[in-house]
């Protein structure tokens, strides 16, 4: 893996570039403005940008939150979210009719075309989660005793991420009660990073990739399923994971991952 200072010594390599939102673009409270200076570089460029989130909610609703947050629209041609990844599979009812939703209220626009199929837990076909309730969002053993009557039914993970970083502050995905779930002994069915699945709707098999991400058990790992050249960002998820820039090659070990290079942030 080698350390790369500048995001223009090999860009001319790359057709196209999928790069991870938050945790790169942005630490869900203010954009980085280097990450964005590097995207406009591509853009100049001609290059295609497709960013892929592992937000458990539609494609339009994080363009709506990173116009908010003053992202270009110019930027915004290719989002895909795992949320809407997961939406085009409910809505054809892959998993069943009725559903139980697990995960704030703000998720809802996910189900929306199929609200009136929600129900409880005792009586769903299957178990949407998107992330945990406001009320118990930092408490997993919750959750492993809610859902350990339920294990006989798929659970429907719109997120795979354990973590992010909302700013400083550490919080849990939907990734994180769905390992609860499968330690119980229940089945998940994943949307996102690092399944093959969402990538499909990104690129087409004749162009040369590079994908950009902060989450070695999704955008690198997800990278590695394809075979794709990636680039780390290492103040992301794992900053507190390794002391110093020669810790690195072990920590990709720990995950079992490879990258191409790395950057502490996204630079042009």
């Amino acid at each position: 893996m080698k350390e790369l200072n500048h995001l223009a010594e090999i860009f001319e390599n790359y057709d196209t570039f999928i790069i991870d939102l938050w945790g790169v673009m942005h630490n869900g409270v203010t954009l980085n403005p280097k990450a964005i200076e590097a995207v406009d570089k591509l853009k100049k460029n001609s290059k295609k940008i497709v960013f892929l989130s592992n937000a458990p909610r539609p494609s339009s609703k994080v363009i709506n939150f990173l116009l908010k947050m003053k992202m270009d629209k110019k930027y915004l041609e290719h989002v895909m979210t795992s949320g809407e990844a997961a939406m085009h599979a409910i809505n054809q009812k892959k998993f069943g009719q009725t559903f139980y939703h697990l995960g704030p209220a703000r998720d809802i626009s996910v189900f929306e075309k199929i609200k009136n199929n929600r129900t409880d837990l005792e009586n769903c076909d299957f178990i949407l989660c998107t992330g945990l309730f406001d009320e118990y969002d930092n408490d997993l053993n919750f959750y492993k005793k809610l859902l350990l009557k339920h294990v006989s039914k798929k659970l429907i993970c719109t997120n795979p991420d354990l973590i992010v970083h909302r700013g400083n502050v550490e919080e849990l995905c939907a990734g994180s009660i769905a390992k609860v779930f499968e330690e119980i002994g229940g089945e998940v069915i994943y949307f996102g990073k690092p399944h093959k699945e969402v990538y499909s709707m990104c690129f087409s098999s004749n162009e040369k990739v590079l994908a950009i991400g902060d989450n070695l058990r999704t955008d690198i790992k997800g990278a590695n399923n394809l075979r794709l050249d990636c680039l780390f960002i290492s103040d992301g998820v794992h900053r507190k994971e390794f002391n110093n820039f020669s810790e690195l090659n072990k920590l990709l070990e720990k995950y079992n991952v490879k990258a191409n290079f790395f950057q502490r942030e996204l630079k042009w």
